[in-house]
């Protein structure tokens, strides 16, 4: 059969082929396109995958202090592409260990090194004695800063931050006193003390006493007090078991009691002894606290000495640490990148600054900045020189039964009892909590 095609036929023929081709071949090039878009995307999302974004719990005050902290923390995420860090402010020992017995943890939790046994317990928090041997940051912390952290043979956590406890004074109510030296010793604080109280008009209520001390049995109290247990050389812990008679400790109750029956010393509203207003308004002449203190920001005269010795120098750290909580292997291993990034000399001179906190990193507080920020706070530098004397309240399981009792101890003594009675019946209690544990 012949078949015979017209030219016009033809040409649509090839019109059409021509047409389907390019329409082909653009639609082979739109799915090749969106196979690479495609492929990005999806690389994309695996890279994201493996950002590891951590939170970290704090319960940093004031708001200004967790401005500076916030900062800090930003900075190390715009650094740290495969980590972010999420800083959230979280109070309290309840809502900790809610998450923790709902398995809910935060990756990095900042507390006091005080529930350190209570987390132990629990199985909540990593060692970090086998990361920390390995890390070049190690030999410039300052060594005494991590007691703090050791227990049963582990490192629990590292310092954040430290401060101590010294004894505030009004310089000028010193000099219309006649007293031209700070006191070193304890029987010098006593003598100072007697100087400094006036009684005007004779009827046993004086107008100005030599010293304030904390009346109350909570933590400010057993504080307060405990750096002048550590100059008697006393302890309240002896392998993990209370020890509240030992001589150290008999002494340095007597001490305060010494100072109430001298007259000398007034006592704060109950639980209040952190309260300033008898200080700044000239009530008493003496303050045992530390460079948090807001007579820091006030206009009245004041400067600060360290706490006078007993058998040595000694005063109590006041730190603040980061646990790493037990999380997933490749969490953790994130979580000690950010620790290692707060215990360098260029977070804590930052840090420090901003605070007024002071320094755990050696580097850091040598530095020149920091060095020029304590020039014009010179009270920093006494509280700097005190960092290497310092000494941590224990932070075994049962501290809080611990310091309960203990400041119960303390305001008794404070109030007339003999400070053997009461540190025995302290003692008793804590025994039969310990032996029913």
């Amino acid at each position: 059969m012949n078949i015979n095609f017209r030219p016009s036929q033809i040409r649509n023929f090839f019109c059409y082929f021509l047409s389907s081709a390019w329409q082909f071949l653009l639609l082979r090039i739109l799915l090749s396109a969106c196979l690479i878009f495609l492929s990005s995307c999806q690389g994309q999302i695996q890279n994201n995958d493996k950002v590891i974004h951590l939170t970290l719990w704090q319960s940093i005050n004031p708001p200004a202090n967790r401005d500076v902290f916030q900062k800090l923390v930003d900075r190390f995420n715009h650094t740290h592409a495969d980590i972010q860090v999420e800083s959230i402010y979280a109070e309290g020992l309840p809502k900790v260990l809610t998450a923790v017995v709902g398995n809910a943890p935060p990756d990095i939790l900042s507390f006091s090194p005080q529930s350190t046994g209570q987390f132990v317990e629990l199985g909540a928090i990593r060692p970090l004695e086998d990361w920390l041997e390995k890390l070049p940051l190690k030999s410039e912390i300052i060594p005494n800063l991590l007691e703090e952290s050791r227990l049963d043979g582990h490192i629990w956590s590292v310092p954040l931050y430290t401060s101590n406890i010294g004894i505030f004074y009004r310089p000028k109510l010193f000099q219309a006193a006649g007293i031209t030296e700070t006191p070193k010793t304890w029987e010098e604080l006593r003598l100072v003390a007697k100087k400094l109280t006036i009684d005007r008009n004779g009827d046993h209520r004086p107008e100005q006493y030599g010293i304030l001390l904390p009346l109350g049995k909570g933590e400010w109290t057993v504080f307060s007090w405990f750096p002048f247990l550590l100059s008697a050389g006393g302890e309240v812990v002896t392998n993990n078991r209370p020890n509240l008679t030992n001589q150290g400790a008999i002494s340095a109750l007597k001490f305060w009691q010494d100072l109430i029956k001298d007259g000398s010393a007034t006592l704060s509203s109950p639980e209040r002894g952190y309260e300033e207003d008898a200080f700044l308004s000239g009530r008493v002449a003496m303050q045992i606290t530390g460079p948090w203190t807001y007579i820091m920001k006030s206009n009245v005269d004041y400067d600060v000495f360290p706490i006078p010795a007993s058998v040595g120098r000694a005063t109590v750290t006041g730190t603040g640490i980061l646990y790493v909580m037990k999380t997933t292997p490749a969490r953790e291993q994130a979580a000690l990148k950010f620790l290692e990034y707060v215990l360098s000399e260029e977070f804590q001179k930052e840090w420090s600054i901003g605070t007024g906190f002071l320094p755990i990193n050696i580097k850091a507080a040598q530095s020149k900045d920091f060095q020029q920020f304590i020039s014009e706070k010179p009270v920093l530098k006494v509280f700097m020189e005190q960092v290497y004397l310092a000494h941590p309240r224990p932070i075994i399981a049962g501290y809080s039964h611990l310091s309960d009792s203990l400041g119960r101890a303390i305001e008794a003594t404070l109030l007339g009892e003999s400070a053997e009675k009461a540190l025995k019946m302290a003692q008793e209690h804590l025994e039969t909590i310990w032996d029913s544990n």
